[in-house]
This record gives C-alpha cells, structure tokens and sequence, in this order.
C-alpha cells in the first residue's frame, strides 16, 4: 500500500486513537502497580488465576489457557512455571492426550487470588467505573465488543 492508498485518521478519529491508548496506559499501569504492591502479583499472573478459578475442576489445558489469555504460549508457559513456583497452579498430564498438559489451581492459588481480589476491584473501580456514568459503561461495552468482533482479539481481564 502506498502513502496515496493509505485512509488516514482524521484529527477527531487521530485524537480519539491518542486519548484511547493514554487511557489504557494510565489504566493499566495503575492496576498493574496495585496488584504488585499490595499482592506481588503482576497482572497477567492475576489474569491466569482468574481464567483458572473460573473453569470447570480449577484446570484448563495449556492450550485453552493461551487461547483465553492474553500472552503468548511462551510467555504463558514461563508464567505457569512462576506461579508453579509459587504453589499457586500445578501442571499435570492430559489424560487423553499425553502431549498435552493441564494447568490446575491449587487450594493456595485460590487463596492468593481472593486475597488479591478486593484491592484489584477497587482499583479497578477508582480507575476506570468510578469516573463513568451508567450510560458510559453500557457505551463502553459496545464499543469494545464492535472491536473485539471487528479484529477477532481476545477478551482479557481487567
């Protein structure tokens, strides 16, 4: 494509671009910097747990763990290993699949994530529901699942 092809922003569509990526920044250091401080959890470990709590039996297999987070399989698997470290996540062996494994939350995972919770939810409300109106985060919603239909990208927890 050249630069006479290319469908430039226009300066509300480049302001709403800048806002929208310095909202995100500011957001997402601030629970990033909340849950390391208060829990020694950065938030992608956070986010593994919670995707963990949430699934049937506390386990999903590697695979499906990647495919709901928002990391890499690498990334995802030295993570794991971290939160293996930890006591936090156990790897096991998939039955059906012996290529496969699956990540399971332990009883002191669960623990670490419903001490974390509290504080990362009101993080998250003083950053971001706090400051909208009702109407906003109903907007909000849309907007994000228009995007998320529009490219295929993953949900991720906040």
């Amino acid at each position: 494509m050249t630069a006479a092809e290319t469908r430039w922003l226009s300066a509300d569509e480049q302001l709403a671009w800048r806002t929208f990526l310095n909202a995100c920044s500011t957001l997402f250091a601030a629970v990033e910097g909340q849950l390391l401080h208060d829990s020694g959890i950065p938030h992608g470990y956070y986010e593994i747990l919670v995707r963990l709590s949430e699934a049937p039996g506390h386990a999903l297999r590697m695979t499906q763990l990647a495919d709901a987070s928002t990391s890499s399989k690498s990334r995802l698997s030295h993570a794991v290993a971290r939160l293996e470290e930890r006591g936090w996540v156990e790897r096991m062996l998939c039955a059906t699949d012996r290529r496969g494994q699956i990540a399971r939350l332990t009883d002191a995972g669960m623990a670490a994530l419903e001490a974390a919770a509290p504080g990362h939810v009101e993080q998250v409300r003083a950053s971001m529901f706090d400051k909208l109106t009702p109407e906003q985060v109903q907007q909000l919603q849309a907007i994000m699942a228009a995007i998320e239909v529009c490219d295929g990208a993953r949900s991720t927890l906040i």
